[in-house]
Parts: structure tokens; sequence; C-alpha cells
């Protein structure tokens, strides 16, 4: 088996929801639940990367793990580089999965689901998507949408992700934004340039696509609330039980 960790990105500062990893859910920092299902996943060592001392100290309270890393970071996959390199630098490490700090319903065992594809040593990143189902989400640009090729009854080669609306007859896919990544491939990903892409549709992913990279896409049967705005917080309450 892999060396497995999960890593998780988590900032303090957020311009629609601020201090959203220490935001309550039910009694509990909602960084603290996204620690929890990851750690239910059962893949190996879950440590958040975060630039607050204030969301370590929670981390730690709830008898976590953290890792400081610097403020100045663009995106989650440039910090939890930071952290793996600080946590690893034997490099025993063989895969990263990148699991969003504002993912606090994310079902643990798709969190396994995601690590399949790196079955295969073609696939560079594995990620996840969901079925479209409501009709709304086809035209909302806050959805992403990823296509590609079939090559499982539950697996696709990733070919495009977009905020476009998604045409045709379909399935269209929710693209759901974790990502496990061979080693090899996080380092060479945070060393790469923005591609024109990536930086059309504000998508990091379409650098690895440009790049040539291979990224694998497991379907799973839902997505998970990402919580951005204080409606959000309240559906996640909710679903969570409060």
């Amino acid at each position: 088996m892999p060396n497995v960790i999960i890593l998780i990105p988590a900032r303090l500062t957020s311009t629609r929801l601020p201090g959203k990893p220490l935001a309550d859910l039910n009694g509990m920092p909602m960084i603290v639940h996204v620690l929890r299902r990851a750690e239910s996943a059962q893949l190996g060592d879950v440590v958040v990367a975060t630039d607050s001392e204030a969301v370590a100290a929670a981390v730690e309270k709830a008898r976590g793990r953290a890792v400081m890393t610097r403020s100045d970071h663009v995106s989650g996959s440039d910090r939890i580089y930071e952290a793996l390199e600080a946590i690893d630098p034997e490099h025993r490490v063989d895969i990263v999965v990148n699991v969003q700090g504002d993912l606090p319903t994310i079902n643990p065992s798709d969190i396994s689901a995601a690590l399949k594809p790196l079955d295969d040593a073609q696939v560079d990143i594995a990620t996840l998507a969901a079925v479209i189902t409501d009709a709304d989400e086809r035209t909302n640009p806050n959805v992403v949408k990823v296509s590609g090729q079939q090559i499982g009854p539950a697996r696709l080669r990733a070919k495009n992700f977009t905020r476009k609306n998604a045409t045709g007859t379909g399935p269209h896919y929710h693209h759901i934004g974790l990502y496990a990544y061979r080693r090899a491939a996080l380092e060479r990903f945070v060393k790469l340039p923005p591609s024109a892409n990536e930086q059309r549709e504000k998508l990091e992913q379409l650098r690895a696509l440009d790049a040539g990279m291979r990224i694998d896409v497991m379907i799973v049967k839902s997505v998970p609330i990402g919580v951005d705005t204080p409606e959000d917080l309240e559906k996640a309450r909710r679903l969570l039980g409060g």
C-alpha cells in the first residue's frame, strides 16, 4: 500500500464568510468537522495546513494535528505542498489527498474513492464528481462541470473543466474539489506557471491538463456542501442536525 497523507488547507481570511474555518457548526468549528471526516476515511495521517494560529489551536484542542504555513499562498495546492515538505522532508509519502477545509459534509467513503484511479500508473491526479440532477446547476457558473472520456462504470478521464453552461443530452457532472495527487505530480503542478485556460476560467486544475498531466475522475453519489456564505453555513447546520 502507498503511504498516504490527507492535508486540509485552511486560511482564516474569507471575503464572503470571515473566520470561516472557525465558524460554529453545532458546537464544533467547521475545520474540526472536516478533520473528523478525513480521519474517518482511515487512509493515513490527517494534518491541517493553516496560516492562522487560532485555527491551529482549534485543531489541536480537538486532538488533531496542524502545521503552520505562509500567509501569502494563492491556492490550497501551494499551501499543502509547503506543509508536505515540512512534515515529510524524507519524501516517504507517496500520495497526497487535498480535502478542502470548507467541506464539512464530505462523505469519508468518497475521500477514499478518490484514491482508486491512482492504481493506474498513468494517472497523475484523481478527483471526484457527481451527476448533475438539478437543472439549475447546468447554468450556474459557481458549479464547475467536468467532462471526459468514460473509462469505467464510475470513472472518467478528464478532458475539460469549465464554469460554462452544460449543454447537450448529458449526463453532466458536477466537479467536487477534492484531489489525490501522486507526490511527484503535486510537486510538478505547484511549480508550473498558471496557464491561459486556468486564468480565463479561474480553475487551477486546468493548469494540470494544459501541461499534459492526466486527471481521472471517480463518480460518486452526492456533492458535499461547500461553505462559502452564511446561507451555506445555515444549510450545513441543518444537514448536520443543528
